[in-house]
């Protein structure tokens, strides 16, 4: 029985640490999606390289919130309770969403839209709900007055 002391408590810690780990997860996740605009957002964005860019390939799951004057995003998988990207609303421009087709349906949710957006030089992509696009679009063009409409 004692030679089995050692190995049972090395269990017992791991397991104790996956459930502190897993339960810090779902803890970050209440905290940021209790404020009211938080939803389910998916993103990629482009590498850079010139006439050579192109989208990343994989998409990075995630929450975004709508804040005055700017979109935070937060990785779904991080502890970090700092946005991993915020785009500010006047240099968002939404070009236009599409369902998603191809090998790109594997890797986003079912239902999901793909909304193409330009945020600067960079061109960023978003994967989200119908009804968070109908959020999205109409909050990029309720912008206050002196700033310009940026859907496409």
């Amino acid at each position: 029985m004692e030679d089995l002391v050692v190995p049972l408590t090395a269990l017992a810690t791991a397991v104790a640490v996956l459930v502190l780990g897993f339960g810090s997860l779902v803890a970050r996740r209440l905290v940021l999606s209790r404020d009211v605009g938080t939803f389910d957002c998916s993103m990629r964005r482009e590498v850079p390289g010139g006439a050579r860019a192109h989208l990343a390939g994989s998409w990075m799951l995630g929450l975004a919130r709508y804040e005055r004057d700017r979109l935070d995003w937060f990785r779904f998988f991080a502890w970090s309770l700092r946005p991993a990207r915020s785009l500010e609303r006047g240099r968002l421009v939404i070009l236009g969403q599409h369902a998603p087709s191809g090998p790109e349906a594997g890797t986003v949710l079912p239902g999901w839209v793909v909304v193409r957006c330009a945020y600067g030089t960079v061109t960023v992509e978003l994967a989200m709900s119908e009804g968070a696009y109908n959020g999205l679009a109409a909050w990029v063009e309720s912008a206050p007055p002196g700033q310009g409409i940026n859907v496409a």
